[in-house]
């Protein structure tokens, strides 16, 4: 190799290693340099028909979405993010009829949240909002049998939702 193309290399080289790209597949838009912490308040359950560990397990997922997809600290209340709401709804209704015309074929379980979000380093970003989602199951099955499964499938799509227009550029 000639002199040129050597001096090519290390200039190559040397540009690839002063300048770093990264990239982040969470999605997230946090300035970390500015937004350090966040806090997440329980939800209480406000729903006319209540499951008793539905409020612990939203909770959970939700402090736990925003624990494992960024490096903002969790504390207590007064985050640089502040989350808190209500579950408002928590509902079954029949859905489908079968052949027979007599009876639904399924039954929908849909859950009701209200969600207040506040951005205490830039308030343009605040917002309150109310998320729904639901799930499906066969009718001749009892609720009890289906319930912790599609509670768990409906939150996560909720705290998804709510990560997503919190903290992420979606």
């Amino acid at each position: 190799m000639g002199s040129k193309a050597h001096i090519a290399i290390m200039v190559a080289a040397l540009l690839l290693s002063s300048c770093t790209i990264s990239y982040k597949f969470n999605g997230t838009i946090i300035d970390y340099s500015k937004v350090k912490s966040i806090s997440v308040q329980d939800f209480p359950n406000r729903a006319a028909m209540v499951y008793g560990p539905l409020a612990s397990s939203l909770n959970e997922m939700l402090r736990d979405t925003y624990t494992r997809q960024t490096r903002l600290n969790m504390v207590r209340q007064n985050g640089d993010l502040e989350i808190e709401g209500e579950i408002t709804g928590y509902d079954i209704s029949p859905q489908a009829i079968s052949s027979e015309n007599t009876m639904a074929s399924e039954t929908r379980l849909t859950i009701r949240i209200n969600v207040r979000y506040t951005n205490n380093t830039n308030h343009d970003d605040d917002f309150e909002r109310s998320y729904s989602a639901y799930r499906n199951f066969d009718s001749n099955r009892l609720l009890t049998e289906v319930q912790d499964e599609l509670i768990t499938e409906i939150l996560k799509e909720i705290c998804e939702n709510i990560y997503n227009d919190t903290v992420a550029n979606w």
